[in-house]
C-alpha cells in the first residue's frame, strides 16, 4: 500500500465529498473564468492541508465528520490555491507540478484576478455558513504569510540572514497555514483548547518548508523549476548555515556569485559545492528530524486513534517524499 494511501485511508470517504464540495464551490458562468478553474482543478496536488483539516477533525470527533468540518477543508483550499497563484505571479514562476502556471498561460493581470477569486470565495463560505471562528483562523494565517513573504524579500538582500530570523520567516509564510489546517479541524469538532494543536501545525511546516528548501538543489524535476531559491534569492537554510560556518574568503566568493541576478551553470555547482563542504544538506537534515521529535512529544496528548496514526504518517512522508 502506498504511504498516500495510508495517510488517507481514515478519510477517504470524506475526500471524496470534500473534492466534489470544492469543485461546486468554484465553478462560474464567466466562460474564461470557468476554463482556468477546469484547468487548476485537473492539476490539484497532494492535497496536504485539507487533508491535514479532515484527520484532525475526525481525530477529535470519535470518527464522525459534520459539515462545519468540509468547510473548514474547503476554506483552506480556497485560501491555498490563491496564495500559490499569487506566489507564482511574484515568482515570476512558469512551471507548477510540471504544467505551465496560470500567469505562464493567460498573463498576470488575469492571474491576479483569478487569486482574488479564490479569496472571495472563500470569504463567501465563511460568511455565509456564520464561521467566523474559522475566517478569524484563516485571516490570521493570511497576515501571517503576507508578513513573511514581504520580510524575505528585506533579509534576502544582504544575504545575512541568521537561522533565528530564517525559522520567524518560514513560520510566517508556510507554517502558519500549516497551523491554520490543524486549528480549524479541530474547532469544527468543536475543540477549543488549541495551543498544542497550533504548536503542532508550527513544527509540521517547519519541516515542510525545510525539506523544500533542500528540493531547490535537487538536480531531479519536482514539478517546480530547479534552483528557483538561487534565482529568486531567496536565502534557504543549508546556505545559511554555510555561510555562518564558512570562512571569510569562501563567503565572499560565494556572496558575490550570490548578488547576481543570473546564474551560470558553473556558479550553480560552487554553491552546491560551498553547501556540501560546510555540511549545509547534513544540518537542514539534522534540524528537521529535532523538529519532528518536538511534534512526536505534543502528539501524545491527542487522542490515539486511526486519524492520529495517519498524522503521524503524513510527519514522515512529509520529510521523506521526493518531491
Amino acid at each position: 500500500m502506498k504511504v498516500t494511501h495510508k495517510i488517507k485511508k481514515p478519510i477517504l470517504q470524506e475526500l471524496k465529498i470534500f473534492e466534489k464540495q470544492f469543485y461546486n464551490s468554484v465553478s462560474s458562468k464567466v466562460k474564461l473564468l470557468d476554463l482556468i478553474l477546469i484547468y487548476i482543478l485537473n492539476r490539484k496536488g497532494k492535497q496536504i492541508r485539507p487533508i491535514l483539516v479532515l484527520l484532525f477533525a475526525k481525530m477529535f470527533s470519535n470518527g464522525k465528520l459534520n459539515q462545519k468540518s468540509y468547510r473548514a477543508a474547503n476554506l483552506v483550499e480556497l485560501i491555498h490555491t490563491a496564495s500559490l497563484i499569487h506566489d507564482d505571479i511574484v515568482d515570476d514562476s512558469n512551471i507548477r507540478r510540471n504544467f505551465l502556471t496560470i500567469n505562464a498561460l493567460w498573463k498576470n493581470k488575469i492571474s491576479v484576478l483569478v487569486g482574488d477569486f479564490f479569496l472571495s470565495k472563500a470569504l463567501l463560505l465563511s460568511t455565509k455558513n456564520k464561521d467566523y471562528d474559522l475566517l478569524n483562523e484563516v485571516s490570521i494565517a493570511v497576515k501571517e504569510i503576507s508578513e513573511g513573504e514581504l520580510l524575505q524579500i528585506q533579509k534576502s538582500k544582504n544575504f545575512n540572514l541568521s537561522e533565528e530570523n530564517y525559522i520567524e520567516l518560514i513560520s510566517k509564510k508556510t507554517a502558519s497555514l500549516f497551523s491554520c489546517c490543524c486549528k480549524v479541524g479541530s474547532i469544527s469538532s468543536e475543540i477549543y483548547n488549541l495551543d498544542d494543536i497550533e504548536m503542532f501545525g508550527n513544527y509540521l511546516g517547519i519541516i515542510f518548508q525545510i525539506k523544500d528548501d533542500l528540493f531547490d538543489y535537487t538536480t531531479k524535476r519536482i514539478g517546480k523549476p530547479n534552483k528557483l531559491d538561487l534565482k529568486t534569492q531567496k536565502i534557504t537554510l543549508p546556505l545559511i548555515h554555510s555561510i555562518n560556518k564558512s570562512n571569510y574568503q569562501d563567503r565572499k566568493n560565494i556572496k558575490s556569485i550570490l548578488k547576481r541576478k543570473r546564474y551560470t551553470m558553473r556558479e550553480k555547482k560552487l554553491v552546491n559545492e560551498f553547501i556540501v563542504k560546510y555540511k549545509g544538506f547534513d544540518y537542514a537534515n539534522k534540524i528537521m528530524h529535532e523538529y519532528k521529535f518536538k511534534a512526536l512529544e505534543i502528539m501524545n496528548n491527542f487522542p490515539e486513534n486511526d486519524s492520529k496514526n495517519s498524522i503521524k504518517i503524513l510527519l514522515d512522508y512529509i520529510i521523506e517524499r521526493k518531491y
